[in-house]
C-alpha cells in the first residue's frame, strides 16, 4: 500500500500494557505518558485508571496539549480486583458495574471516544445464567454512558479457554451477542485483538467476518500457544516475532487486509487500531514499542 496507514487508521498505544507498572491506576503515569505523546507516529492512546484526581488533571493537558485521541480501558478495574461483569452472583455483578461506571465517569473527564471492557469467567453448568448476566450489565453500562455523551462502548473478545476464559469468547456467540445489545443501543461494538485470534482457536476471517457489522475497534498484538511450558504462554501479548510466537509481519499484514477488505479501516472515519504489546521480564518497553512500529510498517508495505 503506497498511501499512508494513518490515513486509514489512527494508530494507538495501549498505555497501561506497554507500561505495565501503571496498570493499577498508580506509577509513573505522567512520565511515561507523555513519551507516547511525544512520539507522532501514535494518533491515539488507550488509558486506563488514574487513581489521583490531580495526576488525571495533568495527564488530561499532556494528551490535550499532544492533541491525541484518547480510548479507555477498563480491564485493569476488573482483571486487578477479581471482578466479575457477568457474575451470576447478583452483588458481584453490582460491584463490578459500579467500577466499570466509575470507569465511565473518568473516560469522559479524560475525552475519550471509547471505552473497552471484557466478559468474565463462567462455569459451564451456568453459562446461559452468566450470558443473561452479561447482557444485562451491558444494556446498563451502555444506557449509563448514553446518559452522559457519546461514549461508544466497546465488549473486547477474548479466549475462552486458555487464559482469560472470558464468556465472550468465540466468533458466533460474539455475533448473538452484539446483534441483541445492538438492536437497543447504538453506542455498542465489538473490540478485536490480533493476538487473541488464534487463543480462540478461529483464523483471522473466521474470527472477524461473521462479526464484521459490529467491529468498532481493533488492537495489534501476539500471543504464545503451542504450550503450556512455554514463555509467555497464554494472553501474556510478547512483542511481535518473540520465539514460539503466532504473530508476526505476515500475520498482521493478513489482518490489516481482512479489516480494509470489510471497511472497517476507511480513509473517512479512521478507526482507532492499537497495539496491545508487553516487555517479557526485563526486555525495554521502549524497544518493544519500536519492534511493533517496524512491524506495522513491514506489514502495510505488503498490501
Amino acid at each position: 500500500m503506497n498511501e499512508s496507514l494513518h490515513k486509514y487508521m489512527k494508530v494507538g498505544l495501549i498505555h497501561f500494557m506497554a507500561f505495565p507498572e501503571v496498570m493499577r491506576g498508580e506509577g509513573p503515569i505522567e512520565e511515561t505518558l507523555k513519551k507516547i505523546a511525544l512520539d507522532d507516529y501514535f494518533d491515539a492512546v488507550e488509558i486506563t485508571w488514574i487513581k489521583d484526581p490531580e495526576t488525571r488533571k495533568r495527564a488530561k493537558k499532556i494528551l490535550d496539549t499532544a492533541h491525541m485521541t484518547v480510548a479507555y480501558g477498563s480491564s485493569p478495574r476488573l482483571l486487578t480486583t477479581g471482578l466479575n461483569i457477568n457474575d451470576t452472583n447478583e452483588e458481584g455483578r453490582l460491584k463490578a458495574l459500579a467500577t466499570l461506571k466509575e470507569g465511565i465517569d473518568e473516560a469522559y473527564e479524560m475525552g475519550a471516544v471509547g471505552f473497552q471492557y471484557l466478559s468474565g469467567k463462567y462455569e459451564e453448568d451456568k453459562k446461559e445464567e452468566a450470558y443473561e448476566a452479561l447482557v444485562k450489565s451491558t444494556k446498563e453500562l451502555c444506557e449509563y454512558a448514553k446518559s452522559k455523551g457519546n461514549l461508544k462502548i466497546a465488549l473486547e473478545v477474548f479466549d475462552y479457554d486458555i487464559d482469560k476464559k472470558s464468556l465472550i469468547g468465540p466468533a458466533p456467540l460474539a455475533k448473538k451477542f452484539a446483534e441483541e445489545i445492538r438492536k437497543e443501543y447504538d453506542n455498542f461494538g465489538l473490540m478485536v485483538d490480533l493476538s487473541h485470534i488464534p487463543l480462540i482457536h478461529e483464523t483471522i476471517e473466521e474470527s472477524l467476518l461473521p462479526i464484521k457489522d459490529y467491529i468498532v475497534h481493533a488492537h495489534m498484538g501476539n500471543c504464545v500457544m503451542k504450550d503450556p511450558s512455554l514463555p509467555a504462554y497464554g494472553d501474556k501479548h510478547p512483542r511481535f516475532g518473540f520465539p514460539n510466537g503466532e504473530n508476526d509481519v505476515d500475520e498482521l499484514a493478513e489482518y490489516l487486509r481482512t479489516l480494509m477488505y470489510i471497511g472497517f479501516l476507511n480513509p473517512e472515519n479512521p478507526p482507532i487500531v492499537s497495539f496491545e504489546v508487553q516487555g517479557w521480564q526485563d526486555e525495554d518497553p521502549d524497544l518493544v514499542i519500536a519492534n511493533a512500529k517496524r512491524v506495522l510498517n513491514r506489514a502495510w508495505a505488503m498490501l
